[in-house]
């Protein structure tokens, strides 16, 4: 599934102003993001992708078969499953995942991926590449990381 136009032309082309922030001038999400990302598939059984989740990671992102991002699937998600009594082995991510993802594009810059996570109240968001491929997350510690490093001086 894919961005719609316009979440598209929001996430990848508006630059937000970066009224002072000098940390964040020309800073792209490639930069701050973490590469090494655990994805599952619309098959993955949704007691595999809990485990993820245990790991410390309160979504998953869901991929198709060309690893393009097609949904992520999060801790509600799998409790709505248990809450209405469907066991996690027998349901799939295909079944629980949300579809309208709030991704951010590779070379957006900081000040739109801050946008992004604050407007959707979201911890860590996707990264994808042009053809909306799955190449990374980036979190708000990530950010906030990168901050303090550049004024620590």
């Amino acid at each position: 599934m894919r961005l719609q136009p316009k979440e598209k032309a929001l996430i990848q082309h508006r630059n937000y102003p970066t009224s002072g922030e000098a940390p964040f001038k020309d800073l792209i999400v490639a930069q701050v993001m973490q590469p090494n990302v655990q994805f599952g598939h619309e098959r993955t059984k949704a007691d595999v992708l809990a485990s993820l989740m245990i790991e410390g990671f309160g979504g998953v992102p869901i991929v198709d078969d060309q690893e393009r991002l097609v949904g992520i699937v999060s801790e509600f998600d799998l409790l709505a499953a248990l809450e209405s009594g469907k066991k996690l082995s027998a349901v799939s991510a295909l079944d629980l995942m949300t579809r309208d993802v709030a991704s951010v594009a590779l070379r957006a810059d900081v000040k739109t991926v801050i946008h992004v996570l604050q407007t959707n109240h979201l911890i860590r968001a996707p990264v994808v590449d042009q053809e909306g491929k799955l190449v990374g997350i980036v979190a708000r510690r990530d950010i906030l990381r990168v901050y303090l490093s550049r004024t620590a001086d």
